[in-house]
């Protein structure tokens, strides 16, 4: 499965800072100092309904962190998965009277041209649960060979006491895990389970479902979790930077992630950081497809909004808060976005080298872009007011913003 093109990214004068970063696990900020190779994988999309701003919301919040960590002059090796069959996507295609394949297709290509509009930094593999079926079946075998997976009616769930670190992502207790998990995607109240928080690694084939051949699983399709741990261990490896993705994925995706990839390597922690993004609500409730109550990336780029704006209006919110859309909310953009393009737009301004840094600095503490955005509000208004003799620093601000932020002026 291939991705989406890379916008070009402006080389700024001077250096970045090493990023400061909440991680969920520990509860606090933790400083990321990577080798010269930072390693991420963020959670991709069950491609049944693409993109609304809760997604974009989600993945902005990585692109910066890349950002971020290629001004500090490293190699960035970043991993998205899409889950091109699961039973959201089949619901939807049997409920619509559509191929389910296509139907990931088809909003797949959708994703990859608001990503695209949106300036998102692409990454480098982008593989879909499908494609990782030759790569997840081994793995099952093994954790069931090893004792840290069971039968069931002839599924495969994996046993989370086979792993002593289970619950150190999400720090929750048996009873909010057993709540978010049958909220979630899970089945605790399956009869003949060792644990109800056991989930599934290997569902045996449905009735009029796709299927595929399992070797000594019998034919079936891989669950949730082992996929992304499969993409992840094959192309990063054990102990890389940051697992990224939304809030709602704490628990129980990344938990039972982490879990499955430490029971089959031994090793901990799966991933020195785990960093969630807020959820976006609208008219008061959060943006999901279970609700319906949705805002998309391309209908907003039909009716004429500029992508710039779009992801200025995410920009104005901290990544790890949970916020609401409004048209007010896209109006402040469209106009800050018109104020910065004036002022880069005049032959001369005040000096911009410390702005670079305030930008900087803002992101490498928790991403925080709000505050980036009202330093360069500050230098508009200077200008605006006073102009300047720098004839440089129009240009400087142009490229640190697409740089750091991704907005292009």
């Amino acid at each position: 499965m291939h991705a989406w093109p890379a916008s070009e990214v402006p080389a700024l004068p001077g250096q970045g800072r090493d990023l400061r970063i909440h991680d969920t696990a520990t509860g606090g900020l933790v400083t990321l100092d990577p080798g010269p190779v930072a390693r991420i994988y963020v959670c991709g999309i069950t491609p049944y309904d693409a993109t609304h701003i809760g997604h974009a919301a989600t993945y902005n919040a990585f692109d910066l962190v890349q950002r971020v960590w290629l001004d500090t002059k490293r190699q960035v090796h970043y991993v998205q998965n899409v889950t091109d069959v699961d039973d959201p996507l089949l619901e939807r295609a049997q409920r619509d009277g559509l191929d389910w394949a296509a139907l990931a297709e088809q909003e797949t290509a959708l994703f990859r041209e608001d990503m695209t509009a949106l300036r998102m930094l692409p990454p480098r593999e982008y593989i879909g649960a499908v494609e990782a079926i030759p790569g997840i079946v081994p793995l099952v075998e093994r954790l069931r060979d090893m004792g840290a997976a069971y039968e069931l009616e002839g599924d495969v769930y994996f046993s989370v006491e086979a792993d002593p670190h289970f619950g150190k992502v999400s720090g929750l207790d048996a009873a909010a895990m057993r709540l978010l998990s049958a909220e979630r995607g899970g089945d605790p109240d399956r009869p003949g389970k060792k644990n109800p928080l056991d989930p599934m690694l290997w569902m045996a084939a449905r009735e009029g479902e796709p299927s595929w051949d399992g070797g000594s699983l019998g034919r079936g399709r891989p669950g949730w979790h082992i996929e992304c741990v499969a993409i992840a261990l094959d192309h990063l490896g054990m102990g890389f930077d940051i697992q990224g993705g939304g809030s709602d994925l704490a628990f129980p995706h990344h938990e039972m992630g982490a879990s499955h990839a430490q029971a089959l390597t031994g090793e901990f922690p799966m991933a020195k950081a785990y960093v969630h993004a807020g959820m976006v609500a609208l008219d008061g409730e959060k943006m999901s497809k279970s609700k319906g109550n949705l805002v998309f990336v391309s209908t907003l780029r039909r009716d004429g909004v500029d992508p710039a704006a779009i992801r200025l209006a995410l920009l104005a919110h901290h990544y790890r808060a949970d916020w609401e859309w409004t048209d007010q909310v896209l109006q402040d953009a469209v106009a800050r976005l018109g104020r910065w393009r004036a002022a880069v737009s005049r032959p001369d301004g005040p000096p911009a080298e410390a702005l670079v840094e305030e930008i900087r600095e803002a992101l490498a503490n928790d991403l925080d872009a709000p505050a980036a955005l009202t330093a360069v509000d500050r230098w508009a208004a200077l200008q605006e007011r006073s102009g300047g003799t720098d004839e440089g620093a129009p240009g400087v601000v142009s490229r640190a913003v697409d740089a750091l932020l991704g907005v292009a002026l």
